[in-house]
């Protein structure tokens, strides 16, 4: 009499190297997938300004448009023993260089003595009433702790300088890097030779480029 044999072990063997065929498939799929979202589709690295914020009025604004600038971002505050000197000498600046190739942005804060009570729009008119300035005034800001507003704590972790007060400046290059940053008490003359210096780069950069 022949042994009994079954088919059983062996059709389960070929099952179980089917389903682990599928599964190695799998992985290598999920792998390869995740390698091409890698190489094509990797995040955007944050510059100044690929960030938005809002004007006076509360309106969205990209900072896309002043790329190719050298911008000098500072914090403004109406009510400051530097109010007088620096909005004079951001005018001065502002008028010298721009705007073709520079601008002032200015961004009110309220958290350095609460020298910025009023509103955006206020603040504004009160800007250009009393210094006649022609850059550009956002809307009133948070620029410490979890409110930061993202432009500028994008400038505090860029320099790893937090402002200590009211009228902190951060100069920007053309491609949104923080280049250098100056205290509310240096005078214009610190900054006037690194802004002279940058519009010279973006001036050579458009005649290489004609």
């Amino acid at each position: 009499m022949e042994p009994l044999t079954t088919s059983y072990p062996l059709k389960y063997s070929v099952h179980k190297a089917r389903i682990f065929v599928v599964f190695l498939s799998m992985v290598l799929c999920t792998t390869i997938l995740c390698l091409l979202q890698l190489r094509f589709f990797k995040p955007k690295i944050k510059d100044f300004y690929s960030f938005e914020v809002k004007d006076s009025r509360g309106r969205i604004i990209s900072l896309e448009k002043y790329r190719g600038k050298a911008t000098l971002v500072v914090n403004v505050a109406s009510y400051c023993q530097y109010t007088d000197k620096n909005y004079i000498a951001l005018q001065e600046l502002h008028r010298e260089f721009g705007p073709s190739h520079f601008t002032v942005l200015a961004f009110p804060c309220n958290q350095f003595g609460e020298s910025e009570p009023s509103s955006s729009q206020e603040i504004e008119s009160f800007a250009k009433g009393n210094y006649g300035v022609t850059f550009p005034v956002f809307h009133k800001i948070k620029i410490l702790g979890s409110e930061a507003d993202p432009a500028f704590k994008f400038l505090i972790d860029s320099s790893k300088k937090e402002p200590r007060w009211n009228f902190w400046k951060y100069l920007v290059s053309p491609e949104g890097k923080v280049v250098k940053f100056w205290r509310p008490e240096e005078p214009i003359e610190s900054i006037r030779p690194e802004v002279t210096s940058l519009i010279r780069q973006i001036i050579m950069k458009k005649r290489e480029d004609l």
